[in-house]
């Protein structure tokens, strides 16, 4: 990896710009803005284009409904694609997109908070090992009556994405906070507007700083009402915690519960059971051999990642995959396009539970394990670099994740062991917006 300076970068200091190997000394006239030098940029012209696809095909109705069509003509024909209509680089192999991901020397990742123009305002609190271990032990000690209440309504039938997938994570955000009734449907809707007013949709954006602001001022008086109470839900544990000698504030729990992933868990499971329902043949093995719910979880996020792709942005100019990306560049990795490269996974466009190239464990720290590559899970960030069991942490997000959807989904088949859709129901996976998961709707059983 090479770096090119500006001569903008070095203010006061005559830099020569001598393009077609002339002497050094800075000419009348600069170069055409955007370029640097001769050598770099033979590469690429603004207003480059191709054959085969056009950018604006990339936010296109088409592109919500089934990106996979477009994305797989990237990764075969333009790997590394300068969209210049969104101002963005798309990587879609998967060695390449892994290795952007992981690369925190020269990329970035900006917190949802960046999209609201509000950094600074509050402070996550995931890093805080007894907030990690409030969720998850509230997490564990709720999930079978969370699951049960959802399957409760679906006894005679109903829709598997809104009464379980949708449900299940706003019922275990309520065992996490301790919030019932309607305080729990009055932070699922404020839950939900700032979650996807953290992009790029004005009016949502702005629907989400409402929201934002509310939330805080109701974990204000939570955390006021709870300071003195000995119990273990987030909310309390926070009022006890002192970070940096700075109590919690309401904000710090706002950002914290924006900050946190709810695309895989709600899309994820609804994808899987999605797959399960049209793949009846794979839904059989699943039947008759309940230890492939684990596996058929994680062909799922490989398959159909609700959470198609993940922006980077360089931290500095970087030279690679021939070109020269700028300066706060950002880098679109695709995870939906790199869990389908067949460079990597046989016949990656099929659904199976039983694939042997495919890592059946969390990786350490990378994403690969066992010689075998993961699926990219980006709503879940990086893999851990802690042991899978560890001994004075709790489980990462990764593991919770998959236990949750590990457990509803053997829920399901309990107690709908010939579970099937609804006669003529023909689901689909869907974006709402360009930037939201990419999952099923509607699952009618």
């Amino acid at each position: 990896m090479s770096e090119v300076e500006s001569p903008t970068d070095r203010p006061g200091e005559d830099v020569g710009l001598s393009p077609y190997g002339g002497d050094d000394t800075e000419p009348d006239v600069l170069p055409a803005a955007g370029y640097r030098t001769y050598e770099v940029y033979q590469r690429e012209r603004v207003g480059e284009t191709t054959n085969l696809i056009k950018p604006r095909q990339l936010i296109s109705d088409a592109y919500l409904t089934d990106p996979y069509s477009l994305l797989d003509i990237l990764r075969e024909h333009y790997p590394c694609f300068r969209d210049w209509a969104t101002n963005r680089f798309w990587i879609t192999r998967y060695d390449d997109v892994t290795s952007v991901f992981v690369d925190d020397a020269n990329y970035e990742t900006r917190p949802k908070l960046w999209h609201y123009n509000r950094v600074g305002w509050g402070r996550s609190l995931w890093d805080e090992v007894d907030l990690q271990r409030a969720r998850v032990n509230r997490i564990d000690a709720g999930l079978t009556a969370s699951v049960e209440r959802c399957l409760a309504e679906l006894a005679n039938g109903g829709d598997l994405a809104t009464g379980l997938a949708a449900r299940l994570p706003l019922e275990l955000w309520g065992e996490v906070l301790d919030l019932e009734g309607d305080d729990l449907s009055r932070f699922a809707g404020l839950f939900w507007t700032t979650q996807r007013g953290a992009g790029w949709h004005a009016e949502g954006r702005h629907e989400g700083l409402v929201a934002l602001d509310e939330l805080a001022t109701w974990f204000d008086a939570l955390l006021d009402e709870r300071r003195g109470r000995d119990r273990d839900d987030l909310v309390s544990v926070a009022a006890r915690l002192e970070s940096d000698r700075q109590p919690v504030s309401g904000a710090d729990l706002a950002v914290s519960v924006l900050e946190s992933d709810h695309e895989t868990l709600q899309g994820g499971l609804a994808n899987l059971w999605f797959q399960l329902l049209t793949n009846p043949e794979q839904l059989g093995l699943v039947r008759g051999d309940r230890r492939l719910v684990k596996f058929a979880w994680l062909e799922a996020l490989r398959h159909s990642p609700p959470v198609l792709s993940a922006v980077r942005y360089a931290r500095h100019e970087v030279e690679r995959f021939g070109r020269l990306i700028p300066e706060g560049g950002l880098v679109m990795c695709s995870g939906a396009a790199a869990n389908r490269d067949p460079r990597v996974f046989a016949e990656p466009d099929r659904f199976l539970v039983e694939r042997k190239d495919l890592c059946q464990r969390e990786p350490r720290g990378q994403y690969r394990a066992d010689g075998l590559p993961s699926g990219i899970a980006f709503g879940l960030g990086k893999p851990s670099v802690h042991p899978a069991i560890p001994k004075d942490r709790p489980r990462s997000l990764y593991a919770v994740t998959r236990d949750v959807a590990v457990a509803a989904s053997n829920a399901v088949l309990d107690a709908h062991p010939d579970i099937a859709l609804t006669s003529g129901a023909e689901p689909t996976l869907r974006s709402l917006r360009l930037g939201e998961m990419h999952t099923c709707w509607s699952l009618p059983i």
